[in-house]
């Protein structure tokens, strides 16, 4: 067998490209991992990949730059796009955007977001918790834990990116699965909180993975007899439709939307639709909903973030406000139906305040009903 050099010049060439490539992959993969070793030991959240910038961690809520020269754009895209399966990486060479989740013995999972700012590569990367969080460790009212127990019909939560909707979302779940024996299965994009089998069988879809969009993993999902189907986000029309008749039909749904409040959760379901379409689907959700709670992260006293939220239990008063599309009524709809468990913010932010967890000021700069609010202070 002839040796590599008695090959010709081209092939040899190719050859010390392989090495030099491979070389510079795995310099690459280890500086991304260096960065994650130093979130996870600061206790961060998040990693931070910017142009003209370190790299960055969020610590308790504070964006920390590292001590490093700033960063260039194909030393994001090299460090972070060989830790991509191969659907994330051809989506983000087709689109310029991909969301993922990275195993790393030893560190954890986290969950990747490669797109593009300005027109350069740019990367956020979330640390995940190795466990669903218990409900109680996540310091909401208690009567939202009455979502676990729905029979079946649609439940949404609400909130602004970064509000906690997936933390809260994991740990419903996780209080269905401890006490209940039920299938649940969670349809996500990408897996962010992966859970034990406890008295519930659970089965976890990845979009991307383990299937190819959420309509598909969803059509699927409704035909394997499960109790309780979690959707990790209603993002097209047509999830949502099919989200509405899975709740009809005797599962309990749960889902999240960016969104404010309980009335603009609502309203974004309808609008989603054309116009000739959003009559029938105002009547399918008055049909279908079962709950909408919405929340936020507010800075704590002391350092860190606490929730508030917003929970409406669906009557037949707020029926009837769906199906004739007079949202406005549901503020008043909650305090109707205080006793089934639903409270305001303004509710919920008065109790922080008390508590000492924000302060006044801060609640007053969250509410959209100060008089609520005064008059629950002065209370």
């Amino acid at each position: 067998m002839r040796s590599l050099h008695s090959l010709n010049p081209w092939l040899i060439s190719f050859h010390a490209f392989g090495v030099l490539y491979n070389s510079h992959v795995a310099n690459s993969s280890q500086r991304l991992r260096d960065w994650l070793e130093i979130l996870v030991q600061k206790g961060g959240s998040d990693l931070f990949l910017v142009v003209g910038q370190p790299a960055a961690i969020r610590v308790t809520g504070a964006v920390l730059r590292l001590e490093e020269p700033p960063l260039e754009g194909q030393e994001i895209q090299d460090a972070v796009l060989g830790s991509l399966p191969p659907h994330a990486a051809e989506a983000y060479r087709n689109v310029g955007y991909a969301d993922s989740s990275l195993r790393l013995m030893g560190l954890g999972r986290f969950r990747i977001n490669l797109h593009h700012e300005r027109g350069r590569p740019a990367a956020t990367i979330r640390a995940l918790a190795a466990r669903p969080p218990r409900f109680s460790e996540l310091n909401l009212p208690t009567s939202i834990l009455a979502l676990s127990r729905i029979p079946y019909g649609l439940v949404l939560v609400g909130g602004p990116t970064g509000s906690g909707k997936t933390t809260t979302l994991a740990a419903l779940v996780d209080e269905i699965n401890r006490r209940d024996a039920k299938h649940i299965i969670t349809i996500e994009d990408p897996i962010e909180y992966e859970h034990a089998q406890h008295r519930s069988i659970v089965e976890q879809v990845e979009i991307g993975i383990d299937a190819p969009d959420f309509p598909t993993a969803l059509r699927s999902a409704v035909r394997q007899a499960p109790d309780v189907i979690v959707i990790g986000e209603m993002r097209d029309p047509e999830t949502m439709r099919m989200a509405l008749t899975a709740g009809e039909t005797g599962h309990l749904v749960f889902s999240t939307l960016h969104t404010g409040d309980v009335t603009s959760t609502i309203a974004r379901v309808a609008d989603s639709f054309p116009p000739e379409r959003q009559g029938t689907i105002r009547q399918e959700l008055s049909i279908s909903l079962a709950a909408v709670m919405t929340q936020n992260l507010l800075p704590r006293m002391g350092g860190g973030r606490v929730p508030a939220a917003e929970l409406l239990m669906i009557g037949y008063g707020a029926r009837q406000h769906i199906r004739k599309n007079a949202l406005q009524h549901l503020h008043q709809e909650i305090t109707i139906t205080r006793q089934n468990g639903s409270f305001t913010f303004e509710e919920s932010l008065a109790v922080l305040v008390r508590q000492k967890f924000v302060t006044a000021a801060e609640a007053r700069g969250r509410t959209v009903h100060p008089e609520e609010l005064d008059n629950l202070l002065r209370g």
